[in-house]
């Protein structure tokens, strides 16, 4: 891609007998927000800490900006910034000691007012006298991602940045990503919030066993499927839906005792052969929902599971 940034060739990993990584190669355009989407246990973190320089591939090659990230890692060290799943902080340094903390680790000195615009751009200021232990934990991953711009990196790395917050901190994070991504940083970030993927992400590889089994946009993954949208019902009783199941623009039929699922390119159609197949067999359907197709439904198309089983 010649407009990439970063640029994974042939990625391998392994455990004993575990491939984390199985064969993985991404190209990440300038500018882009990428998402790396999958359960827990899928190679995300890993993959993302071998491009980060953190942790050493058995096979293949990482490129960021025109240099090659191994054997030297060192060297790329000024073109990233890296906010962890976890990250310990000293919880007697205000918020802005912190931020000015970290810039002195790359040589850098700090004023006051540059910590505070940084701050700024997290929406956190208004916590910079604040000691680290009294920030919440939306206020903490902000915090952190602060501390992973202060050498002003040309790309932003979150792993699983919004894991545990409650929704309206999820949110407000959302929103700090979005600014610092219209600042024209590249942003990577692993998730397992298929919400989150699709609001962010510019494009997503989707990952499982160590795989990269697809990649596109959010618009391209979901148009893979080729259905508009999935229907779901339950049946007081039992139901044949073999006949449903012979239909052109159904796919995907599913039952679990009393609860049925598929998928149509074409709703009217679908729900009026459903509801005359139930009236043919006497069966009274209760609780259907049409819903459009999204990367939940994706992955469970190329996986056959859940996105959090």
């Amino acid at each position: 891609m010649v407009n990439s940034i970063i640029d994974v060739r042939n990625l391998v990993k392994t455990y004993g007998e575990v491939r984390a990584v199985d064969n993985v190669s991404l190209q990440i355009e300038h500018g882009e927000v990428f998402g790396i989407l999958g359960p827990n246990g899928a190679g995300k973190t890993t993959i993302l800490e071998m491009i980060e320089g953190l942790r050493r591939p058995d096979h293949g090659a990482i490129m960021i900006d025109g240099l090659s990230v191994w054997p030297n890692p060192n060297r790329i060290k000024h073109l990233i910034g890296v906010q962890l799943q976890t990250t310990a902080l000293m919880d007697f340094l205000t918020v802005r000691e912190m931020v000015r903390l970290f810039a002195s680790f790359y040589g850098i000195h700090m004023s006051r007012v540059k910590a505070d615009e940084l701050l700024d751009k997290v929406a956190l200021v208004e916590k910079a006298n604040s000691m680290i232990n009294q920030l919440s934990g939306g206020q903490q991953q902000r915090l952190s991602i602060a501390l992973a711009l202060v050498n002003d990196p040309k790309v932003l790395f979150l792993d699983e940045p919004t894991t545990g917050l409650d929704p309206q901190a999820r949110r407000k994070l959302w929103m700090v990503v979005e600014g610092i991504n219209a600042e024209g940083k590249t942003i990577v970030l692993t998730t397992h919030y298929m919400e989150e993927a699709q609001v962010l992400c510019s494009r997503i590889a989707i990952m499982d066993h160590g795989r990269a089994i697809a990649l596109d946009t959010p618009v391209g993954l979901i148009n893979s499927l080729g259905a508009d949208a999935k229907i779901t019902f339950t049946a007081k009783h039992p139901l044949d839906i073999e006949k449903l199941a012979r239909t052109p623009s159904v796919s995907q039929v599913s039952q679990f005792d009393l609860s049925y699922s598929f998928y149509t390119s074409d709703v009217q159609e679908s729900i009026t052969n459903l509801l005359g197949l139930a009236n043919s067999q006497s069966v009274k359907i209760e609780n259907l929902n049409v819903a459009g197709a999204n990367l939940e439904d994706v992955f469970l198309h190329l996986t056959g599971r859940g996105l959090r089983e």
